[in-house]
């Protein structure tokens, strides 16, 4: 099926595909926070956008020569629904984990913002998940889970994880990623932002700055100029040293704080950016990219100096679309991700969309760009197939669908299936009208939009009209009646947590109850 395929990139034959043998292939699954679809060098799309070119971004350029790139993947709006889908293989719709766990015991993260703001809003959130996945079963405000990081374990694998978790709330089990079947950690805990980068500030681990948010396990680096993102990537190689020696195929779970606020100079790269006329908040937010990309080019230096290269897979990938609305990042507010509509938080492409890349040798062909729809719980069954482990037990029911077949054949996944997203909170203490009590379904190159305070429905082509600006509710009324049973019939299905009306305490009706409206 190479219609799937762009870029002149043929797949491997299946006969070639075999060609590695039979020795378990060691797994890299390469995690940045808050970068934007188009954040970096690499083209996701069909064409070079302005965005493109104001990276320098070398490593993931040769990653994507290597291996194969998406152009519609996509995880949740914000951080921990995306983590907690990635480890549980479930939509964040069905896990009922649709804002960001906390790291205060007791206290959902939407119940910390401004109470005078949101009691002026029409809605009240939902309760939902607010302690995030646990392995174990009786947890307050948890959905239990086989994580696919316990499963890798249970095989054989050596299995790492460095840096940002932000599975869980703090006092649950799966705060602690030793929980959901690490044998190795290094800096993972409930933290969902860094408190600094800087070695000099001890990561945040002062008198003046410390918090639960301070990046732990890094004492070697304390006063040094290391910066966080170099610092995770040392650790990370140091972890490597045993299962490469020893021969036992590793799973690194490398999940970076970089490039989430506080958007601050990496001093390795923001000078450059500075001379080439972008402001201070741009370049500074330019070299995190600059930085992470650094890291994942040491990282595969590593593996061909100790050569396992060509027996070790890489997956990257980011958490959910950049960051659209702080000032920090510089720029004009909410058009961080152009061509894509608005940014993080957001059930619009910008906040969604994400860039992904895999690559196998020897299974992937180099260059390939697969254009079909693809999301973050599919990540779990793909990489327990990598890892050739089929017969496997869990206590959920995955939504994901195995990606092998698509990256190494170009079949196995209907271009037609649905896929939801669903934020049904309000992010910050003030109204971000685009951002804020969403939902979404895109369903081939079709999407829909539901915005839950006004009871709105949108319809949008995604294939001629990326940016989300012409809405086709009133002149497709068979379509949006299609997408709308559909995102209703999946809202049922999970048992989604949904918001309710101020004035009635009623909740807000599914999208196919409103569609007489249009």
């Amino acid at each position: 099926m190479k219609y799937l395929l762009s870029g002149g990139a043929v797949l491997l034959s299946a006969a070639s595909a075999t060609a590695q043998g039979a020795q378990r292939p060691n797994i890299i699954f390469f995690l940045v926070d808050d970068m934007g679809w188009a954040d970096s060098s690499v083209a996701y799309g069909d064409e070079v956008y302005p965005m493109n070119k104001r990276y320098h971004t070398p490593n993931m350029q040769k990653l994507s020569q290597m291996g194969v790139r998406f152009s519609s993947a996509y995880a949740c709006p914000v951080s921990s629904p995306s983590r907690t889908s990635l480890m549980s293989g479930l939509n964040a719709a069905h896990t009922r984990i649709t804002d960001f766990t906390t790291a205060i015991p007791g206290i959902p993260s939407d119940a910390s913002h401004q109470p005078d703001a949101l009691a002026n809003d029409v809605l009240i959130h939902p309760d939902w998940n607010w302690n995030g996945i646990s392995p174990v079963s009786g947890v307050d405000k948890t959905i239990q889970v086989t994580p696919y990081a316990q499963i890798l374990k249970d095989a054989g694998y050596y299995t790492i994880h460095v840096g940002k978790g932000h599975w869980a709330a703090a006092g649950t089990p799966a705060a602690s990623p030793y929980n959901l079947g690490f044998c190795v950690n290094v800096a993972g805990q409930v933290a969902g932002k860094p408190v600094s980068y800087y070695g000099e500030e001890n990561y945040g681990n002062t008198k003046e700055k410390w918090s639960t948010f301070s990046t732990m396990n890094l004492t070697e680096y304390y006063g040094t100029k290391t910066h966080l993102t170099e610092a995770l990537t040392l650790e990370a190689l140091k972890t490597l040293d045993f299962p490469i020696k020893n021969n036992i195929p590793f799973f690194l779970n490398m999940s970076h704080h970089g490039v989430h606020t506080p958007i601050t100079p990496d001093p390795r790269f923001v000078q450059h950016y500075l001379d080439e006329g972008l402001d201070q908040g741009q370049a500074n937010f330019a070299s995190l990219i600059e930085g992470v990309d650094k890291s994942l080019g040491d990282i595969m230096h590593y593996l061909d100096e100790k050569g396992v290269a060509e027996n070790t897979v890489i997956i990257f990938m980011s958490d959910n679309g950049g960051n659209s609305e702080n000032k920090s990042k510089g720029g004009v507010l909410h058009t961080q991700n152009a061509p894509l509509r608005e940014g993080k938080g957001s059930c619009y492409e910008g906040g969604i969309r994400i860039p992904l890349m895999m690559y196998w040798p020897g299974k992937t062909s180099a260059g390939a760009k697969v254009d079909i729809p693809v999301i973050a719980e599919d990540m779990y069954p793909t990489i327990l197939s990598i890892a050739g482990i089929k017969d496997y037990s869990t206590v959920q029911e995955l939504d994901g669908k195995d990606l092998v077949p698509l990256i190494t054949t170009g079949s196995g996944i209907d271009a037609e299936r649905e896929l939801l997203f669903h934020f049904p909170h309000q992010w910050k203490p003030y109204q971000l009208n685009d951002i804020d009590y969403l939902s979404s379904m895109r369903k081939g190159d079709w999407k829909i939009v539901y915005r839950h305070r006004t009871g709105e429905l949108e319809l949008y082509n995604l294939k001629k009209d990326l940016s989300e600006r012409n809405n086709l509710a009133k002149s497709e009324r068979k379509k949006l009646k299609e997408l709308a049973t559909a995102m209703s019939d999946k809202l049922r299905e999970y048992k989604a947590t949904m918001p309710t009306l101020r004035s009635t305490g009623e909740q807000i009706p599914y999208p196919d109850q409103l569609i007489k409206k249009f």
